[in-house]
């Protein structure tokens, strides 16, 4: 291909790419499937590889991102990024709106109320209509250049049209990670035996500095903007700014609203308070501003903020306890979790005694010393979190929280991997929590469901040495169960006989069972169904492994390390010999029909006649894609009992079809 067909074609894609980006992100439309729109952007890059004085700064190939920043450079802003007065109280607002009505002399204004998300900070730069600099908060004065991890954020536009706003203007909104997100996320956590994430923000701000923006574009981050800042008159208005930067293209929240008085305000902040938990993200409070550029630049600023704008927080359920002590958990992949030991108190209708503080840096944040009173929050979460400390109660003398340095099992000096938070126990095969941790995940239902098997009886088969490895399990004899203490000869024949049965267990739940570091049930279905068996899997290459739909770098070098040990691949071999299935089975591979071919579901809530994982094998036995969130590409909503009533708004918004579980029996029949 000439050079000028290449850049005519790089135009073509960039235009074509760009179009189905906006309608699916800003109309939550669809003109093509996933298949042909990832075909089209795999050929921009091809040419932009070939021909890279083709690439442009607002390709839509840089949304993949892949660019590697091993410093953020700190940068100034054009102007401050001041920070905003909380208030938890109704008084409090009165009497801002006191302030405001001195400060106008008798002025007539209104203010514009939106809601507050819990993200990030951003300030996006344009300069000729081209995304130019995104950067963070940071001080509020200077923050973090971040522009190559900010590109890969799709609603975030790399090009505005209009450019008649002015050569030069700003941006400033918040980076949040959408809640359905955040729960795959920390599911895939679990699922692989780490520690989920303390919460969405401080995953959606990690995930912002991460060196390597190829991963950033995998967090699926989501911004809204609320700001504008332009020397164009015409935009005299925050109202009118809004309005502007949606007619831009920027992605806006729908939530805002013109309020009259100060009456209207506090009816907007109790019509969200609980409405707000429906929202697809976090939100913690409701920002207040005066609507006229004209009267905010009247009434101006602060040392710390302006006098025109103000932020109401909404109460979260919390106590004050004190901070006993500060323990140390290992997980079955080593991951260390300190846990906050705190005097009980009552909180949402429970007793909370303990609370994870997830990992260093979170003791950091906080600066937690053993000894501090501490405020422990439930809010809209079920696990307790402590949220901060009361100073005024410390005591002189207490000391900074130092970091344990060795493994509380078995004194390994800990290591941390560069770019991670955890804390890890290089000792794999001499640390106790680890041992049973992985004999655990090997027998839980979702891999070998050996459900005569209890975290009691391990610990005595551990502690017995009769069973230091999954593979020992199928060495044990009657005889040695019966010497186990509580174990009679019903109990007995019942664990022999389940370990037994164990060995029908199909390939990919023994993949999951084997506890490969960031190989989920997911993953380990997705590696099955493409190798077919072990020894196709242990042959892979680096590049054949990241060929597979969904597997990443991390994942490759994770099963490459696994594969690199001895004492790994006798295990395998030792189960092997015990008769377990090491590869797949041939009707395994085969759907029982076309009947869902093509169509997409989401399940949610409770069923009668089948479990959900069950109803998303059916599906995918019958040809289906089951995804995790709701868009205007989705063909079935799927709704059960108890499904949360913001998902079958977003469907019914998106006009997806939702579907009763007799709906889809009939569907299948």
């Amino acid at each position: 291909m000439s050079i000028d067909k290449a850049q005519s074609r790089v135009t073509e894609l960039a235009a074509q790419i760009t179009h189905h980006t906006k309608l699916y992100y800003q109309e939550r439309k669809s003109e093509i499937s996933d298949y042909e729109f990832d075909q089209l952007l795999e050929e921009l890059i091809k040419l932009e590889i070939k021909h890279p004085e083709l690439k442009h700064p607002d390709s839509p190939s840089q949304r993949v991102g892949g660019t590697i920043t091993k410093n953020f450079e700190n940068v100034t802003h054009r102007t401050p990024m001041l920070s905003l007065g909380n208030t938890y109280s109704q008084e409090d607002l009165e009497e801002f709106d006191v302030r405001v009505s001195k400060g106008l002399e008798g002025q007539e204004y209104e203010y514009i109320c939106e809601l507050k998300f819990d993200g990030v900070a951003i300030s996006l730069t344009y300069e000729n209509g081209i995304l130019k600099q995104a950067a963070t908060r940071g001080d509020g004065t200077r923050g973090d250049n971040i522009t190559n991890n900010a590109k890969t954020i799709r609603t975030i536009p790399l090009n505005v049209n209009d450019k008649t706003i002015s050569s030069i203007f700003e941006v400033r909104g918040e980076v949040f990670m959408p809640k359905n997100i955040f729960e795959a996320l920390n599911k895939e956590k679990i699922d692989i035996g780490e520690e989920p994430y303390a919460n969405a923000r401080n995953t959606a701000s990690g995930s912002l500095k991460m060196q390597d923006s190829g991963i950033v574009s995998t967090r699926k981050l989501d911004c809204f903007l609320y700001s504008l800042t332009t020397d164009n008159k015409n935009v005299d208005s925050h109202e009118k700014s809004l309005a502007t930067l949606s007619e831009m293209g920027f992605n806006i929240s729908p939530t805002f609203k013109r309020c009259n008085n100060i009456k209207e305000v506090l009816a907007y902040i109790n019509h969200w308070e609980e409405k707000r938990h429906e929202l697809p993200l976090e939100t913690d409070g409701i920002v207040i501003k005066v609507n006229s550029m004209s009267q905010q630049e009247q009434l101006g600023f602060t040392a710390k903020s302006p006098r025109w704008a103000i932020s109401y927080k909404y109460k979260s359920e919390s106590a004050t306890t004190l901070l006993n002590d500060i323990t140390y958990q290992v997980g079955r992949t080593g991951a260390i979790t300190p846990v906050a030991e705190l005097t009980p108190v009552q909180l949402a209708g429970t007793t909370v005694k303990r609370a994870s503080l997830h990992n260093a840096n979170e003791i950091e944040r906080l600066d937690l010393r053993v000894g501090d009173t501490v405020f422990v929050e439930k809010g809209g979460e079920i696990i307790p979190k402590v949220t901060g400390v009361d100073q005024s109660m410390r005591s002189k003398s207490s000391d900074p929280t130092l970091y344990i340095t060795d493994c509380p099992e078995c004194n390994t000096p800990l290591i941390r991997n560069e770019g991670e938070a955890v804390h890890y126990c290089p000792n794999i095969n001499g640390c106790p929590p680890q041992i049973k941790g992985r004999i655990e995940h090997f027998i839980q239902r979702k891999a070998m469901d050996i459900d005569s098997l209890g975290e009691r009886t391990i610990d005595q088969l551990f502690e017995t040495g009769l069973v230091t490895s999954p593979a020992d399990l199928y060495d044990l004899t009657t005889d040695q169960v019966l010497s186990l203490e509580s174990f009679k000869e019903l109990s007995t024949s019942n664990l022999i006989k389940g370990i037994e049965n164990s060995k029908n267990t199909p390939f990919e739940s023994i993949l999951f069972g084997l506890g490969i570091r960031f190989v989920g049930k997911t993953v380990a279905e997705k590696l099955a169904l493409h190798f077919h068996n072990w020894d196709q899997l242990a042959l892979a290459t680096y590049d054949q492994l990241i060929e597979v739909p969904e597997i990443g770098t991390r994942i490759a070098e994770s099963l490459i390390a696994f594969l690199s040990k001895e004492e790994n691949i006798e295990q395998i071999n030792r189960l092997k010999s015990h008769g377990l299935k090491f590869e797949i089975e041939a009707s395994a591979n085969q759907p029982e029909s076309d009947i869902l071919q093509g169509k997409s579901f989401v399940v949610s809530g409770v069923f009668e006649e089948y479990g959900r994982d069950e109803l998303k094998d059916i599906i995918k036995k019958n040809g289906g894609k089951v995804v995790s969130s709701i868009s205007g590409k989705l063909d079935y909503l799927l709704a059960g009992d108890k499904m949360g009533p913001s998902k079958r708004d977003k469907a019914e918004k998106l006009k997806v079809s939702i579907i009763s579980e007799s709906d889809f029996n009939q569907m299948i029949k």
